[in-house]
């Protein structure tokens, strides 16, 4: 089970990913931009800091490390985390509307069809809100804006042997990523990182890390340990399937696979590295398309298991199971229309 939840801080800005391509209106590089960084680049800064400080014995750290991301926080309370909406609540600054399931399994809102639809302004919620009613969580305010904005700046390539720019070609503009300044990223972990300062994330940039025990009587330990019954909600982006393949759900015998219903958007890039730079093979890239965060699955039977219960079989295996990343990661729901 997560014992520890790793809170990290950015100093100053983050790199936000390169982009897929560039275009006339993405003249900066953000068409595949990617952030917060996800839970393989917290589990690789994990073992480079092994290397200098024993977190954990290495084969342990290897076999047992489980991480997962992204969510965050305000800083001065990090156990009151934010995690994506479930999508069958549907949050506007001024009115809430909800999915449900009528009785010939169809998905129905709950507005009155003539009105205009309802977009969803907010899709983060907090934590310890998860089992409030969705009025209630707007109500309460419990729900929030991203906390970060990409912002473009000119920077310096230097030159190799001394620290000047280059007399051409010597700035180029990047893409980044300022958080506000109340605000941190937040991740679930097995074990704990030594408090301090890190290079962190694609460029490089220094954060403060600090690791805090989630304790036994905590509404974050309770959630994690609630059997999933009738539905659940991923509150990150689930790879399911083969080594090779992507499925919305597990193909597994054991998992319930029929008659599942599912509320869902397109999927999402799920990107990872494997190995280090100074193997001969150097680090071995995978990519996969994942089911987004916030997918909501209803299941004709209950599942009786939490997340942590899920066998490593039902996650795809390359080198590891993609559990330990934690992929799929999720929380029970109440959908209306189900039993």
């Amino acid at each position: 089970m997560f014992k520890y939840i790793i809170t990290i801080k950015p100093l100053g800005m983050l790199y936000g990913s390169a982009g897929a391509f560039l275009s006339p209106e993405n003249l900066v590089g953000r068409s595949g931009a990617k952030f917060p960084p996800d839970a393989a680049t917290v589990s690789g800064l994990f073992f480079s800091v092994n290397k200098h400080q024993e977190v954990a014995d290495h084969e342990v750290l290897k076999y047992q490390l489980h991480v997962a991301g992204p969510f965050w926080a305000r800083q001065d309370d990090p156990e009151s985390f934010y995690v994506p909406i479930p999508r069958h609540r549907i949050i506007a600054k001024g009115d809430e509307d909800e999915w449900r399931l009528d009785d010939q399994r169809k998905w129905q809102r709950d507005s009155d069809p003539k009105k205009q639809a309802l977009e969803a302004e907010y899709r983060w919620q907090r934590i310890d809100a998860w089992t409030k009613t969705t009025r209630k969580i707007r109500t309460d305010q419990e729900v929030e804006e991203i906390p970060w904005q990409y912002v473009s700046f000119l920077h310096p390539h230097m030159q190799a042997e001394q620290r000047h720019v280059l007399g051409k070609d010597g700035l180029f503009l990047e893409s980044a990523v300022q958080m506000n300044e109340d605000a941190c990223l937040i991740y679930l972990s097995t074990h704990a990182l030594p408090n301090g300062w890190y290079r962190f994330g694609g460029e490089g940039h220094v954060v403060e890390v600090a690791s805090q025990e989630i304790p036994s009587d905590s509404k974050i330990y309770q959630l994690l340990n609630t059997k999933i019954q009738r539905a659940f909600a991923l509150i990150v982006p689930g790879v399911w399937g083969s080594k090779n393949l992507s499925y919305r759900y597990p193909k597994h015998p054991d998992f319930p696979r029929e008659g599942i219903k599912m509320l869902t958007d397109k999927p999402v890039p799920y990107r990872y590295r494997i190995g280090h730079r100074a193997t001969e093979r150097g680090r071995l890239g995978r990519g996969r398309y994942a089911v987004p965060a916030g997918t909501v699955y209803v299941l004709k039977r209950p599942l009786e298991k939490t997340w942590w219960e899920f066998p490593d079989e039902w996650f795809p295996k390359e080198g590891f199971p993609l559990k330990h990343l934690g992929c799929g990661l999720c929380l029970p729901v109440e959908v209306q229309g189900v039993a």
